[in-house]
């Protein structure tokens, strides 16, 4: 078991604050020597530490396509799930520093894993930040036969401690977690089972065997439309623009807010040319008038167009948002 202390948290979380900015830095740095020829030269792939389906992978083969003309090159999307996010961040960060090859993470990459004290094969100030993309809340989805708003919910988990199981993505992953902080918020205790991904507890609980699950937007939204699973609430501040007879826990509980973020970033090095390139590409794709709607529909909200420094900011306030949640909550990892 590992567990690290506050003190732990927050001198992790400072050296990831920090990490961030300094792979920026090296980025601006690299770049300064002059130009080193046309980029891109072939096409780019944007690594993906999920399965195909989910919410990170829809917005990746979005902002792939979208951002394919603006680059004169195709945009692949290339996923490689497993460990956290952790195989596909490591392959990223050990990749050629020339812009072609980008992972697009969600929270737990840069946000979570730092602050839990895994021993990781990356470090934060390995990557350069591109863009920020996306923010997604989760959703409490439960099975057919379960509880139809919040407050039953919450009476029946309370009448029966334990008794109700949920799925995540695995211990110390962003659903993990957020599943640890609905518990906490309403007082509850349920019992969470690890999943290696989004499909496969979906099957469960569509199959019955599985009382709820803590997803993403993409995920939540494919259970509820089957007719067979429905949102119970969604971990957002207020009801998502398009879905407004969603509920959001905040209405009754307005500290249950959560969301993970996706964004673009290319390994420590890369060229400010080409960093600058990909964040142009980015802020064109995000301006896309099909772009909102696109992601909306998936219960992903997009991002506003920003550059590298503000999103490089953004990990600064992730990462000490976190950190304290984090060590109340006790995480424990194997």
């Amino acid at each position: 078991m590992i567990r690290t202390g506050r003190r732990g948290l927050l001198a992790v979380g400072a050296s990831a604050l920090a990490g961030t900015a300094l792979g920026a830095r090296q980025g601006q740095a690299q770049g300064a020597g002059g130009n080193r020829g046309a980029f891109p030269t072939r096409p780019v792939t944007i690594v993906v530490p999920f399965p195909p389906g989910g919410s990170t992978d829809v917005t990746a083969r979005i902002m792939a396509e979208l951002m394919a003309p603006r680059l004169g090159q195709p945009v692949l999307v290339e996923n490689r799930p497993g460990a956290q996010t952790i195989i596909a961040a490591e392959h990223v960060a050990r990749a050629a520093p020339d812009g072609h090859t980008l992972l697009m993470p969600s929270g737990t990459t840069l946000t979570i894993n730092p602050l839990i004290g895994r021993n990781l094969p990356y470090r934060p100030e390995d990557f350069a930040p591109i863009a920020l993309v996306a923010t997604l809340p989760f959703a409490l989805v439960v099975r057919q036969g379960m509880p139809a708003t919040v407050e039953e919910f919450v009476a029946l988990a309370r009448a029966r401690p334990g008794a109700i199981n949920y799925g995540h993505n695995g211990r110390g992953s962003f659903n993990h977690i957020v599943g640890a902080m609905i518990e906490e918020k309403l007082g509850i205790r349920m019992q969470d089972i690890p999943y290696r991904g989004d499909a496969a507890q979906t099957q469960d609980l569509l199959g019955g065997t599985l009382d709820a699950m803590v997803v993403g937007g993409a995920s939540g939204l494919a259970a509820h439309r089957t007719g067979r699973a429905r949102i119970l609430a969604w971990t957002a501040e207020r009801r998502l623009p398009g879905l407004p007879d969603q509920p959001v826990f905040a209405e009754t509980h307005p500290d249950l807010v959560a969301q993970t973020w996706f964004g673009l970033l290319a390994p420590a090095r890369t060229p400010q040319a080409a960093i600058a390139r990909l964040s142009e590409a980015a802020q064109v794709a995000l301006q896309d008038g099909s772009l909102r709607e696109r992601l909306l529909a998936e219960g992903i909200v997009s991002a506003a167009p920003a550059g590298p420094e503000a999103f490089a900011e953004f990990l600064r306030t992730e990462a000490a948002r976190w950190a304290p949640l984090l060590q109340r909550l006790d995480i424990r990892l194997n």
